[in-house]
């Protein structure tokens, strides 16, 4: 494994993201002085949290898979995750309505869960569900342990029993043919593929290897933090905190500073210099190369994921057939991806995420009130410069909220109190190439070791980390890039293995 050169004893975090906290937390884990410098006045990155009238919302991730990776930065100072917070595990995991009216509740237990799929869809579809649990388990083992927990510096670092095993078991098939051989009905096959959007791509062009989401999402555990997902950044900050490690909120930094052909510090806008004998950078990397480091290298040109808009909404409605997760399913399925992805257009008949958070705390919203989190996927600006400063934002807000009604959420516009838009537009403002929360797609040729580094290549001490690195995409991947970006410093090869009380899924 390459490693940073030279002396490592100051590091400097430009981010307060998910993947620095947990960068910073293993580094001071590891002896060593760390500054974080982040531009807004509380940890979080991406995942921020928004506060209008007595609503409390996350503006990022809503969907918390496998909690012991919170639990492992945490451990690497001597804390535990439970001291830190307070998880729900949610049941149903979530909730898909389809447009014949039908429901399928996504039990992260696998007896009820055949149960319930043998109820909606029939006993045949619940023994393709248990053949694909023990598919997916066994595919998320081995690519955790050989392919995603790992720095992988070349192609050649696949080159082992592992990556056979990958291939034997059809990992590098595409992903919708390989949830077919299991499930026959167009609701399961829905409900165990459309995670893929999270990678970037339609089920039909993702790499069956993709199937992992849908294992950490529908079979390991959804959670749920006490005080929403903000919770988790404030407890990996606070731990840190606890630990030495420096926190400067509400300072940007303008760039890295060089000499001699290595990083010698960070400059604030302020004109501030801060010292480092490693810099570690948690912003989008295609952004962090253009804004912050000398131009003398940029990554190669990336293909993005698509993007979304979310609609934050507080409310005096409530509905009882929804659950805290709830996937509402169009009637079109691949000319959807299809539209977004290849066409760059708005999707004619959406497929969206609806998330209601007060139902499991409703300390996120005023006594008797509701929030809600409304996501539609749309694509990203470079695929389609959409007009939304130019009003489409208020015009696509008012699509996605009659289309809701129509789907079962009577008088959700008149129940509105408190509303906020966010476009590709505003993911911009904030610092995400072409306008998308997601980071670059993970194509075959953007994914492991040919997807970009986390090792600067002609700076030997600057290191990034987040989303736009390896492993990539998601809550838990980009905790593990905090882990992978602290032992390129420290030059820890620890693996799941050694992970928190032993525990290895």
């Amino acid at each position: 494994m390459r490693r940073v050169t030279g002396p490592t004893d100051r590091v400097v975090v430009v981010g307060a993201g998910l993947g620095g906290l947990a960068c910073a937390l293993h580094l001071a884990g590891a002896g060593r002085q760390v500054t974080v410098v982040e531009r807004e006045p509380v940890p979080g990155g991406r995942a921020g949290r928004l506060s209008v009238d007595g609503y409390e919302f996350d503006t990022g991730p809503t969907v918390l898979t496998m909690p012991e990776l919170i639990a492992e930065p945490l451990a690497a100072v001597g804390e535990k995750l439970s001291d830190w917070l307070e998880l729900t595990p949610l049941d149903p995991a979530y909730r898909a309505h389809y447009p014949d009216g039908s429901t399928l509740d996504v039990l992260t237990d696998t007896v009820r869960m055949t149960a319930e799929i043998s109820r909606v869809c029939g006993p045949r579809e619940a023994d393709g569900y248990l053949r694909f649990v023990d598919f997916a388990r066994k595919l998320w083992r081995l690519e955790r342990d050989n392919f995603i927990d790992r720095n992988l510096d070349t192609p050649l670092d696949l080159l082992n029993l592992s990556l056979v095993k990958l291939l034997g078991m059809g990992g590098f098939r595409r992903l919708q043919p390989k949830i077919n051989q299991y499930f026959r009905d167009p609701r399961t096959r829905r409900i165990f593929s459309f995670q893929a959007m999270y990678a970037g791509l339609a089920p039909h062009d993702a790499l069956a290897i993709y199937a992992v989401i849908a294992y950490l999402d529908a079979v390991a555990g959804v959670f749920f933090p006490r005080g929403g997902m903000h919770a988790v950044p404030k407890a990996l900050a606070g731990a840190a905190e606890k630990h030495g490690v420096e926190f400067r909120y509400a300072t940007t930094v303008a760039r890295v500073e060089t000499a001699g052909g290595r990083a010698t510090g960070v400059v604030t806008d302020s004109g501030e210099r801060i010292a480092a004998d490693v810099v570690v950078l948690n912003p989008d990397l295609p952004v962090a190369f253009r804004d912050l480091l000398p131009p003398s290298a940029r990554p190669r040109k990336l293909r993005y994921s698509p993007s979304c808009v979310v609609l934050h909404l507080g409310s005096g409605r409530a509905y009882s057939r929804i659950a805290h997760h709830n996937i509402h399913f169009g009637a079109a399925w691949k000319g959807t991806f299809d539209e977004v992805i290849r066409q760059g257009l708005l999707m004619s008949d959406p497929s969206l995420l609806v998330t209601n958070p007060s139902r499991t705390d409703p300390g996120v919203a005023p006594p008797g009130r509701q929030s809600y989190y409304v996501l539609a996927p749309v694509p990203h600006l470079d695929s389609a410069p959409l007009a939304w400063r130019k009003g489409l934002d208020r015009r696509y807000a008012d699509e996605l909220l009659r289309v809701l009604e129509q789907r079962g959420y009577v008088g959700f516009r008149d129940g509105v109190e408190v509303e906020r838009i966010i476009t590709p537009a505003d993911w911009a403002e904030q610092g995400m190439a072409a306008g998308t929360p997601f980071a670059s797609a993970h194509t075959f040729t953007q994914t492991g070791p040919f997807r970009p580094g986390n090792l600067h290549p002609s700076l030997p001490n600057v290191v990034f980390t987040g989303s736009g690195t390896q492993p990539g995409v998601g809550v838990p991947m980009v905790l593990i890039s905090g882990k992978l970006a602290a032992s390129r410093i420290t030059g820890s090869t620890q693996g799941p293995e050694q992970m928190v009380g032993g525990r290895h899924e």
